[in-house]
C-alpha cells in the first residue's frame, strides 16, 4: 500500500510537545489538545518513544483509549529503549535536542538499533499506547544531528538490525509501511541509494519547510516521488521560527534566519496571508508530500492548523515569494505559481 493511501487526511498530529517537549505540559492540557485534534477530524498521530522518555505515547494512548482503532492510524519510531530505570536527565547526550525534553520522564533511554531491540521497541510502544498494532514504523534519529562524526556507524548498525526486521514486519502484514524519521537528508539519500532493503517512505522534519528546502527539493523529491514512495513533512514552521518564535532547529534561530522570516512575513502581510498558511501550503504542494504533522501542545493551536490549511491564499502570494528569490526555482508551489 501506498504511503499516501494510509493516511485519512493530510493534516496528522505530530506528539513531540506532549512529551513535556520545552516545557511541563499538565495532563488537562495535553488531553484537552487531542480531543481537539480528534474533533477537528485528525486521524493522524505520530509518535516516538523519545518524546518525554515515553510520556507522549503514554499520554496518546490514554486520550485515544476508546476510539475507534479503525478511524485512525498510529506510527511511531525505534531506535531508542525506555528502561524502568531512572537516570539524570541533564546527563542524556541527546545531540541537538539536549534540553528538548529535560522536562519529560526520567526514563534511562538506550539508543539500540538492532532487530532485537526494534521489535522489544515495539512491544514497548504498542502497550504505552494501548493498542494492538502499529500502521507505520520510522527509524529514528540515524543522522548527524544526533551522532556526529558516528552516524554511519548507526546507520550500518540500522541497516542490519531495524532495517531488515521493519521490512519482513511489512512484507508479514505486521505493519503497513516503514522508513526514516530524521532531521537530516542525508541518510534518506544514503537509503535510497542500497538495493535493500525496501522502505515506503520517510518522515523528513524541518527540511522541506519554506525556510530550509533547497537540498530535499534536489536530492530526496524527486527520487521519492519517481519510486511511488511518500513523505511526511515534520516540522512545518521549523521550530516555530516562521511564525514568530524565537527557536530554529531547537536553537536561537540566527539573523540569517530571521531576517528570511520578516521579508517572507511583509509579502504575506501585503497579501493578507498567515504565515501558518504559507508554511503549510507549501510544503503540501510538492507532490512527493503525503501528509504534515505540526506539533501542538494547546487545544487552540489545531483550531489554527486547520485554518491555516484551508485558507485561500491568492496565486500572487506565491509569484512574489518565487521574485524576490524566498523559494527554490524548481520548488512547486500552490496553483501552478
Amino acid at each position: 500500500m501506498a504511503l499516501q493511501d494510509l493516511f485519512p487526511g493530510k493534516l496528522g498530529f505530530g506528539t513531540a510537545p506532549l512529551g513535556n517537549m520545552f516545557r511541563d505540559i499538565p495532563e488537562a492540557e495535553a488531553r484537552a489538545t487531542v480531543d481537539a485534534a480528534w474533533n477537528d477530524g485528525i486521524r493522524y498521530f505520530d509518535n516516538a518513544p523519545l518524546y518525554g522518555a515515553g510520556l507522549a505515547e503514554i499520554r496518546i494512548g490514554e486520550a485515544l483509549a476508546g476510539r475507534p482503532r479503525d478511524e485512525y492510524v498510529i506510527s511511531t519510531k525505534v531506535g531508542r529503549l525506555i528502561l524502568d530505570e531512572v537516570e539524570d536527565v541533564n546527563a542524556r547526550d541527546l545531540g541537538e535536542k539536549g534540553e528538548v525534553f529535560k522536562h519529560g520522564r526520567p526514563n534511562k533511554i538506550v539508543n539500540d538499533y538492532s532487530a532485537d531491540a526494534t521489535l522489544r521497541s515495539i512491544e514497548d510502544s504498542l502497550k504505552r499506547l494501548k493498542t494492538d498494532r502499529i500502521e507505520i514504523v520510522w527509524v529514528h534519529d540515524v543522522a548527524q544531528d544526533f551522532y556526529g562524526d558516528e552516524w554511519l556507524g548507526e546507520f550500518e548498525n540500522a541497516r542490519k538490525g531495524a532495517f531488515r526486521a521493519l521490512d519482513r514486519l511489512r512484507d508479514e502484514g505486521v505493519i503497513q509501511a516503514w522508513g526514516l524519521g530524521v532531521n537530516r537528508v542525508e541518510a534518506i539519500e544514503l537509503l535510497l541509494g542500497l538495493e535493500e532493503p525496501r522502505p515506503d517512505g520517510f518522515l523528513l522534519a524541518g527540511r522541506y519547510t519554506l525556510l530550509d528546502h533547497d537540498r530535499a527539493l534536489q536530492r530526496v523529491m524527486p527520487q521519492v516521488l519517481a519510486r511511488g514512495l511518500g513523505i511526511v513533512v515534520g516540522g512545518p514552521y521549523s521550530s516555530g521560527a516562521l511564525v514568530g518564535g524565537p527557536n530554529f532547529e531547537y536553537a536561537p534561530a540566527t539573523p540569517a534566519i530571521l531576517d528570511k522570516v520578516a521579508r517572507i512575513k511583509t509579502i504575506a502581510d501585503r497579501h493578507g496571508v498567515t504565515m501558518k498558511a504559507a508554511g503549510l501550503q507549501f510544503a503540501l504542494a510538492n507532490p512527493a508530500v503525503a501528509a504534515v504533522i505540526p506539533g501542538a501542545s494547546q487545544p487552540s493551536r489545531i483550531a489554527e492548523d486547520r485554518a491555516a490549511l484551508n485558507e485561500v491564499v491568492p496565486v500572487e502570494f506565491w509569484r512574489a515569494l518565487r521574485e524576490a528569490g524566498l523559494v527554490h526555482p524548481d520548488a512547486p508551489l500552490p496553483g501552478g505559481a
